[in-house]
């Protein structure tokens, strides 16, 4: 039996190795800061070696609640990041020259800890940024702390906060993801070498990376936070379980409403285009934080329900369950458009 890597296996493994090349060229990570004094939202790029974006807004934010100033100093990692990644390009293009499985095994071995430090030292860096704060700071809540997300996202005070990779890190990741399918791949046909099933590693790793990229960037709902979430377009805080509802863009970004006129305002507006939008979604009325596309949605509009700021627009996932919910006469379903037209 063969003991070396097949060709095509070596191919991939030279591609991961290559594609680290991207971050040097493209940012590693990003941050992104959105409130409704700043409803375009502030951003920070993370490099292999640097800063970049709206750093000195943030910086001048952050002073007042006493977190330290962000500069490329106070990263002692960038004076020797890009050697750990040249070392992950010549190891790689060695496994891919040599096609062997023990080096394959090494190499991933090394970036599984080469990872797990990593995000170790970014949790580190972030709890220190938002523990350690100026005593004399002209803004202080006592027992409050804003260490930013690891990952995802998180809200301190009225910032909706998001870090996720950015280009050179979705290629890190995707150069990972290919290493290891070639090893699983390539373990998952010499054990059944015996049977003679043949198992294309192309196909896997195509099947399998591409649906990695697009569950990771998936843009999905919020669950509502009562209490501490603010309607985007009146700014009013969200109270009321029964009426909320959001819109989400391509890019995950979620912008939460306290009721539907509000939504149907903020869409007419045109601040976001039609093309970038994921989903549009309503508060099911019988269940609180149960989603309905508006779309699919049936809408009970009486003057008994008093929703939040005057739509008095009750969402069922259909016109049965309103039936059955529903006591009051005065009132008429109508549908989504219907609604979203009378604030046109």
């Amino acid at each position: 039996m063969n003991t070396r890597l097949s060709k095509t296996s070596r191919l991939l493994v030279a591609f991961a190795s290559v594609l680290l090349v991207s971050v040097f060229f493209f940012p590693v990570w990003r941050i992104d800061l959105f409130a409704p004094q700043y409803p375009e939202g502030l951003w920070m790029n993370i490099w292999i070696n640097g800063l970049s974006g709206e750093v000195d807004v943030i910086n001048g934010l952050n002073h007042y609640i006493g977190m330290k100033h962000i500069s490329v100093e106070m990263f002692p990692e960038f004076n020797y990041l890009p050697y750990v990644v040249i070392f992950f390009i010549l190891f790689g293009l060695t496994v891919a020259v040599t096609g062997s499985r023990k080096m394959l095994l090494a190499y991933l071995g090394l970036t599984v800890i080469g990872g797990v430090l990593a995000m170790y030292d970014f949790y580190k860096w972030g709890y220190d940024y938002g523990h350690n704060l100026d005593p004399k700071a002209a803004i202080q809540v006592p027992g409050l702390s804003y260490q930013p997300p690891l990952f995802g996202h998180k809200r301190l005070l009225n910032f909706d906060a998001y870090s996720l990779p950015d280009i050179g890190g979705w290629a890190v990741v995707g150069a990972a993801a290919i290493c290891f399918l070639v090893f699983f791949a390539d373990w998952y046909k010499r054990r059944k070498a015996k049977k003679k099933i043949n198992l294309s590693i192309t196909s896997v790793f195509i099947f399998a990376f591409t649906g990695l990229l697009f569950t990771s960037c998936k843009p999905k709902t919020e669950p509502f936070n009562y209490g501490k979430d603010n309607c985007h377009f009146c700014k009013m805080g969200i109270m009321d379980p029964k009426y909320g509802c959001e819109v989400v863009t391509k890019k995950s970004k979620v912008y939460k409403f306290d009721d539907l006129n509000c939504m149907a305002m903020f869409l007419n507006a045109g601040e976001v285009a039609e093309k970038d939008l994921a989903h549009t979604v309503v508060i099911n009325f019988e269940k609180g934080n149960d989603f309905i596309d508006v779309a699919k949605a049936v809408f009970w509009v009486s003057p008994t329900l008093r929703s939040p700021m005057g739509a008095n627009a009750a969402a069922f996932a259909s016109q049965q369950s309103a039936e059955k919910t529903i006591t009051a006469k005065d009132g008429q379903f109508v549908n989504w458009e219907t609604i979203r037209s009378k604030y046109k």
